[in-house]
């Protein structure tokens, strides 16, 4: 069998190798398949010219190799099998053509991508967020801690009633114009006094049997104990004088003040907190207002203050003002501490809300004004005063009570506490039972 395209003589093919011939034969042959121009040889004159094989270019384009057997001559391109030996495709790994797993077309066989493991990627997702939740929670923790101001020190108060049951916080807003411009003593309308009076003053039980607010009436009539100066460290002794509850803490601030609170009313106070008009309208605003509901217009030109009846959002400016007024009522006192339990109360929830808690922009803000600005005894933890704050939401809510302390009269302008009265209380307040007396 002759091989070569017909037309080519003997002395044109050169030395040959293969079956009958006598040169010898290459390595590479014995174990590699020989290449030749595939398809069917030229016929007779339609070579190049003058009858020679197919011309090389530029008279024809050379087809392209297939492979043979390398030792029987077979060309497995002619077997009429149709297999390719995948050289023209560029598989060179004797796949047929457009072979593979993927079928006809596709590319080189690859392993299969083994599954996303889903239950891994979860775990540590949930570790990681766990872990930015917490070291997020601590690193706020200690940046609030360290900013309250823990300037009031409850050891120097003497001759201190028994703690019962729950706690005890005397609350206390100030009119303190501490820190603050006089266009922003002017815009709050607050004046220019020196130093600080207490505005308002409130005791707030939390207990198991429900949360009781108090408010005290400035104007409340009350004994000055038996003190102990808070810094001069001199003991004042007892004269059996009477004053209005404010002049304690004017006469000698925080000290003074729980120590005749505890005296005139029996009751162990645990922990002090105090605010002044500017960290109050600051907090207000930080929280982008506080909704209320206004049930009788009224004007104070004392305090600012302008109010329609109705629902409406009070910035903090607007919120001092509310708090603060008591020229515009006939029981000033009592009406404008009512106004302030009203107020607090829903301040405190608006704190509490989880679109403050959960907004970091919202948050952060509020707890920075709030922070800066509240006074408190040494031993108040943060715990004390987000338990303060939840209370305060819950007797908004409904969850307590809230109350004026029992008014029997007045006398020389200062309100009688009605004493029966405050004496049940104090025992319901020390058993944490359930509040049963009414206030003004």
């Amino acid at each position: 069998m002759n091989d070569w395209p017909e037309g080519w003589t003997g002395d044109d093919r050169g030395p040959r190798y293969g079956r009958g011939s006598t040169g010898a034969e290459p390595e590479g042959a014995r174990v590699m398949r020989q290449v030749r121009r595939g398809g069917p040889a030229a016929p007779q004159g339609q070579g190049g010219p003058g009858g020679r094989p197919p011309a090389a270019p530029p008279y024809g384009v050379p087809q392209q190799p297939s492979y043979v057997d390398g030792g029987q001559g077979q060309s497995y391109a002619d077997d009429g099998r149709g297999y390719d030996s995948g050289y023209n495709t560029g598989q060179v790994y004797g796949r047929p053509a457009g072979g593979g797993h993927g079928g006809p077309g596709a590319g080189p066989d690859r392993s299969p991508r083994p599954a996303p493991n889903w239950g891994r990627r979860i775990k540590w997702t949930a570790i990681t967020l766990v872990t930015v939740v917490v070291v997020t929670s601590v690193a706020t923790y200690f940046w609030a801690d360290s900013k309250l101001r823990r300037e009031v020190d409850l050891s120097k108060v003497i001759d201190r009633p028994g703690s019962g049951e729950g706690t005890n916080y005397l609350i206390v807003g100030s009119d303190s114009r501490e820190g603050m411009s006089s266009e922003e003593k002017k815009q709050l309308h607050t004046g220019s006094a020196e130093g600080k009076r207490t505005d308002s003053m409130m005791i707030l039980h939390v207990g198991d049997n429900g949360d009781t607010l108090i408010s005290l009436p400035r104007d409340s009539d009350v004994e000055i104990p038996s003190y102990k100066g808070n810094e001069s460290g001199k003991l004042y002794p007892a004269t059996g004088r009477h004053t209005k509850l404010n002049a304690a803490y004017a006469e000698d601030g925080p000290t003074l003040l729980v120590r005749t609170v505890e005296y005139n009313t029996g009751l162990h106070i645990d922990h002090y907190v105090e605010i002044g008009f500017a960290g109050f309208a600051n907090i207000v605003d930080a929280v982008g207002g506080v909704e209320m509901t206004i049930d009788k217009p009224f004007k104070d030109k004392w305090s600012g203050a302008d109010f329609k009846a109705g629902k409406q959002k009070l910035n903090g400016e607007q919120a001092l003002a509310f708090v603060r007024t008591r020229h515009a009522f006939a029981a000033s006192d009592l009406q404008r501490t009512k106004n302030q339990q009203k107020f607090l109360s829903a301040l405190a929830h608006e704190v509490a809300t989880p679109s403050t808690v959960l907004n970091p922009f919202k948050l952060y803000p509020t707890m920075g004004a709030g922070l800066d600005s509240l006074i408190v005894d040494k031993d108040m933890s943060l715990w004390d005063l987000a338990s303060m704050f939840w209370a305060m939401k819950g007797v908004s809510g409904g969850d307590g009570t809230s109350m004026n302390m029992p008014i029997s009269g007045s006398t020389g302008g200062n309100l009688v506490w009605d004493k029966a009265k405050v004496k049940t209380l104090v025992d319901e307040l020390k058993n944490d039972q359930k509040v049963t007396v009414t206030g003004n």
